[in-house]
């Protein structure tokens, strides 16, 4: 009778032993995750989703060989600054404090993809020849990365606009004022960039009051091959 005790004790230890054996077996788990599976009522841990991959400039997929992975984002209001990323390289933002009111421009050697130069236009109270002296010289081949703040349009006149016309752009001749607008150009083109949005200034529909909302663009610009000497 005194071993009735010790004899139950050995019976469950192997009662256990032979049921974490079998449950192995069937499930074909190590013995730690059964063991936490018993312990979590027979649920296992939900695996976490993997985090997408980001690429250049925070692209959800790789640009293909010989294109330049970049993201716009115009101006929120006359408040947060435009941003312009190349290559992972931030040419524009406020951070860099080199984001003015208007049109802020990147331009880009179309066949290297090296950044030549950044400069911002003020069009509401600046000197619209400012903007004329920085187009008018471009090379051939040479792309134009445009991103807007508060105000892009007061001053253009009808040079200007036939300026950006000349780069690819569509929207140019109707942008008003404190439109959002995102464009990537270059000098040269034979078609209609496929790289432009404009959010127009209206106000059934701005999301800021008296400014539209910001917009955001982003995709691969092919280089250029070289021109032939």
């Amino acid at each position: 009778m005194r071993l009735a005790g010790p004899l139950r004790a050995v019976a469950v230890v192997l009662l256990v032993g032979l049921t974490w054996l079998l449950a192995s077996s069937i499930l074909g788990g190590d013995g730690s995750s059964i063991v936490k599976m018993i312990f979590a009522g027979g649920q296992e841990e939900p695996t976490p989703e993997p985090r997408p991959h980001k690429y250049k400039c925070g692209l959800s997929a790789p640009c293909p060989p010989k294109h330049l992975a970049f993201r716009l984002l115009s101006g929120a209001a006359n408040v947060i600054g435009p941003k312009i990323c190349l290559e992972d390289k931030i040419l524009i933002s406020s951070v860099k404090d080199n984001v003015g009111r208007g049109l802020n421009i990147a331009l880009v050697n179309g066949v290297s993809g090296e950044p030549l130069e950044t400069k911002s236009f003020d069009m509401w109270a600046g000197d619209v020849s400012d903007l004329l002296k920085f187009l008018r010289p471009l090379h051939e081949g040479t792309l134009v990365f445009v991103a807007s703040f508060d105000d892009p349009a007061t001053k253009l006149n009808d040079e200007a606009r036939q300026l950006f016309e000349e780069l690819g752009s569509t929207a140019i001749k109707d942008l008003g004022f404190r439109d959002s607008w995102v464009f990537v150009g270059a000098k040269g083109i034979e078609n209609k960039s496929p790289f432009e949005q404009r959010m127009k200034n209206s106000k059934s529909s701005n999301k800021y009051e008296g400014w539209p909302e910001s917009l955001e663009m982003d995709g691969c610009v092919p280089l250029r091959a070289p021109l032939e000497s």
